[in-house]
């Protein structure tokens, strides 16, 4: 009696000890997937906008290329796959040439003097002098105003026969452009509208990079007897180089999907002389009486692959400049 009186304690504290040591490793399991449902739960409104708003529009998308889309197909959704037959479409379209012309004068020249403009001001802007944020902030006002009254500002100003422009170049006896109506001029008129619309954005995003820029390093400069360019050129310059790359990427990006400017000073014309491939799309699916949903889908598609291309030139280059 006295031996079952005194086993049946000690088993009961053998018990009890490995329920002891067990249970903080319990509560660390529990802390830990309680700490994953939390990670997850911050995630999921993320990671449903990106599915929502960019996969499946892209998904969309893609599928809309490699199938033949008429408007009944696109309602009841039984449009047969063709493949690549509408990029091979797009590619022999006699507008594909100018198009991809057009797209590439119209980026490159509008990225480089919206990026050189924007530099210049946000180094003049950084002296700080007493007006300095007076006249930043006037320059934000192309940048905040809506594209659709910026874009018919400029139609109204280039107009041939009342535009203003062309009555101060009348002051100077010069002959009147047809701006919007020449094939030789119209290009060059959504260009020029377009660097002013972007100019705002190179000078905000520069002008960030420039207050990052310690002042013992122009201090130092001036004491060493450097002028003004040498300055820009040995430490704004290279200093600077992370957000410029980071400004002409973002740059690249937004000129190539640019639409509305254009299509309301000129609709891509006359003709195809100021028609891009944002431009060229819209007009393949919605600017005629039978729309062609696929071709215009596989011109949207050859943006994103331009648009992809210049993200991975970036990423490449950031890369370099990092190992270096």
């Amino acid at each position: 009696m006295t031996v079952q009186q005194t086993a049946v304690p000690q088993s009961v504290h053998r018990a009890g000890g490995e329920a002891h040591t067990s249970s903080p490793q319990r509560g660390r399991r529990v802390r830990a997937r309680s700490g994953q449902w939390a990670a997850w739960a911050f995630l999921a409104p993320v990671v449903i906008y990106l599915a929502v708003f960019y996969a499946f529009p892209l998904f969309r998308n893609i599928e809309l290329s490699v199938k033949d889309y008429t408007v009944r197909s696109f309602v009841q959704g039984n449009a047969p796959f063709v493949g690549l037959d509408n990029y091979v479409k797009v590619f022999q379209d006699p507008t594909f040439g100018p198009a991809l012309l057009h797209t590439a004068l119209f980026t490159v020249i509008s990225i480089a003097f919206q990026f050189a403009i924007g530099k210049a001001l946000a180094v003049f802007f950084h002296q700080n002098f007493r007006l300095s944020a007076t006249l930043r902030a006037l320059f934000l006002v192309p940048w905040l105003l809506p594209l659709i009254v910026s874009a018919s500002t400029w139609s109204w100003m280039l107009n041939s026969d009342s535009g203003v422009v062309n009555s101060v170049l009348h002051t100077f006896g010069i002959a009147p452009i047809n701006w919007l109506t020449s094939p030789d001029w119209a290009l060059t008129s959504v260009i020029i509208a377009n660097i002013w619309i972007g100019i705002p954005f190179n000078l905000v995003i520069l002008y960030s990079g420039l207050q990052n820029i310690s002042a013992d390093l122009y201090e130092a400069a001036s004491l060493d007897g450097a002028n003004g360019w040498q300055k820009f050129w040995r430490i704004t310059f290279p200093l600077l180089r992370p957000v410029s790359a980071i400004t002409i990427l973002l740059g690249l990006v937004y000129t190539l999907k640019v639409f509305d400017i254009i299509w309301i000073m000129t609709r891509g014309g006359p003709g195809n002389a100021s028609t891009t491939f944002a431009t060229w799309s819209y007009q393949l699916g919605f600017g005629s009486v039978l729309p062609d949903f696929s071709p215009a889908a596989a011109v949207g598609n050859l943006l994103i692959v331009l648009a992809l291309i210049f993200g991975l030139i970036y990423i490449r280059t950031q890369r370099k400049q990092d190992i270096s």
